[in-house]
């Protein structure tokens, strides 16, 4: 299948890329600068020059495909404050979806676009089913969500998956890394209150995987959760982290989240455990890669 993928170069993009060129699909990436292209044609990938505000470019990179893949979104948490727009950010996505699902409009082609467990509901476990949370940290990308499914019902065969708080494996520029430098910078590393809020969690390989499942054979209108670990203790993160880094660790009073977390205070307190059962059954998807904190205690992580 002749697939074009956004954010082909990024971190979960590029894991992508490797999924779909390992199974024998011919992938287009779109790229943004010589650099991006280079690293794409260096991966054996066909370069299309164009970025998610370039709406012509991604029109007719989505026509010329029998399926589309949207990863690319601004989530490089370590150049991450508060002056980044995230709303204009999560316009620019939506955006970018709307033109990619119109120009599949009517074809029975697949679209798979990148979505978030932290659009559910916290303090229970989010099914796949149920309802998006307008009172989310992360209710900006709704838009995106509502967009991208909107098109099942004009002939296009569009996923949605949704990928935990962590992403985690080589190459991670997520919440974790953030985290890591957080606690090297303080000399500690911190949980609120008591740390038994929960996070969910996928290897970035599973996570791969579970997109190409997605372009091959998922039904219009899925919502899929990209989980191979439900609810992990933000305390087990932060233990993990104190002891690889030799820091202490210690409880802080949710009032001070944000003078010691700053911008990263709002996703420290999520409590956000996730399922992916119903995924896994539909799709046939298994993870099997390390978990996070097994994957956090690699040199890899700690030594960036």
């Amino acid at each position: 299948m002749r697939v074009f993928v956004t954010g082909a170069t990024g971190f979960i993009g590029a894991a992508v890329v490797r999924e779909l060129v390992g199974a024998g699909h011919h992938v287009v990436g779109l790229a943004r600068s010589d650099k991006s292209a280079e690293a794409l044609t260096a991966a054996g990938v066909e370069v299309h020059r164009g970025n998610l505000h370039d709406l012509d470019s991604l029109k007719a990179g989505a026509e010329a495909s029998e399926g589309v893949i949207h990863t690319a979104f601004n989530t490089d948490f370590n150049n991450f404050d508060e002056t980044t727009n995230f709303v204009d950010t999560a316009e620019a996505d939506r955006r970018a979806i709307e033109t990619l699902g119109e120009a599949l409009a009517g074809t029975n082609r697949p679209l798979v676009v990148t979505s978030g467990t932290a659009l559910l509901r916290p303090g229970r476990l989010a099914m796949e089913e149920d309802p998006m949370d307008s009172q989310s940290f992360a209710a900006l990308r709704i838009p995106s969500e509502e967009t991208a499914l909107s098109f099942a019902q004009r002939g296009v065969r569009v996923s949605v998956v949704r990928p935990p708080l962590s992403v985690h494996g080589q190459g991670d520029h997520g919440f974790i890394p953030a985290l890591i430098h957080l606690a090297k910078t303080k000399g500690v590393s911190a949980y609120l209150g008591d740390g038994s809020n929960r996070w969910s969690a996928v290897h970035l390989l599973d996570l791969a995987h579970l997109f190409r499942l997605a372009l091959e054979k998922a039904p219009a209108g899925a919502r899929l959760h990209g989980v191979g670990e439900e609810a992990i203790s933000f305390k087990d993160i932060a233990n993990i982290i104190g002891q690889r880094l030799e820091v202490p660790v210690k409880g802080i009073s949710p009032e001070k989240a944000e003078e010691h977390f700053g911008f990263l205070a709002a996703m420290v307190k999520m409590d956000n455990p996730a399922s992916s059962t119903r995924t896994q059954e539909q799709l046939g998807w298994s993870p099997v890669q390390p978990g996070l904190i097994a994957d956090i205690d690699q040199n890899y992580f700690t030594n960036a």
